[in-house]
């Protein structure tokens, strides 16, 4: 093996292959966030109804998902969909779906937390004024459990995003993906990998540092 030599990467490599990737990962990451907050706290809410209807279905649900490893999850949806289906969906609409479903469970776990966190009093003072489950839930109790979780959140989204690189494995243009084609196509796989990880390390440990930060403004505010 010869030594590591890091001189092939530049702004040219890095626009022809990096950029795509990055994008690719970031916009994953995003929506999976976006979409598993969503889901999560429906789910939460059907855990937390009190009624067996909702919360054995989401009960099975979220414990099921977070049984599963998520490259198992990723494997599954892409290989064995397009066979129920009768069409491919594509790599980066199947790695967007899975990641969404698989999230919901784990940013589910959270919101429920962030739920059961609020002093029963908040819920005993909107029921006093005449609101509404739904009312009660929308105006007093999300809002602060959000706050209350912010940081847990961010904090999962970080691994949301470092959980990303899975995606190679059904081959979408994922970050890791850039870094691996332009290695290959130059002959450096080695320090291809060995990149790849710093720039992962640098951003996590950024947006860590940012999320610290953040939880200790907010136990001061509180």
């Amino acid at each position: 093996m010869g030594s590591i030599d890091i001189g092939f990467f530049s702004w040219d490599v890095l626009s022809k292959f990096v950029l795509n990737g990055f994008y690719f990962s970031v916009t994953l990451t995003v929506v999976a966030t976006l979409g598993g907050i969503f889901f999560g706290t429906v789910l939460a809410l059907m855990r937390l109804s009190g009624r067996k209807p909702l919360m054995w279905p989401a009960t099975f649900y979220v414990n099921g998902m977070r049984s599963i490893p998520l490259v198992m999850v990723i494997l599954w949806f892409y290989l064995l969909v397009p066979v129920l289906i009768g069409k491919p969906i594509g790599a980066e609409w199947s790695a967007t779906i899975t990641f969404v479903a698989f999230e919901s469970a784990y940013f589910s776990e959270i919101m429920r937390a962030g739920i059961q966190s609020i002093p029963r009093g908040q819920v005993h003072a909107g029921q006093a004024l005449g609101m509404s489950y739904g009312q009660n839930m929308r105006l007093v109790v999300l809002p602060q459990a959000f706050r209350n979780m912010l940081p847990v959140l961010l904090t999962q989204t970080i691994i949301l995003f470092q959980d990303t690189s899975l995606v190679y494995a059904i081959g979408a243009y994922d970050l890791l993906k850039g870094f691996v084609t332009a290695g290959k196509i130059y002959g450096r796989p080695e320090e291809a990998y060995l990149l790849a990880a710093v720039v992962y390390f640098a951003i996590c440990f950024g947006l860590s540092w940012l999320v610290k930060r953040l939880q200790n403004r907010i136990a001061i505010i509180r």
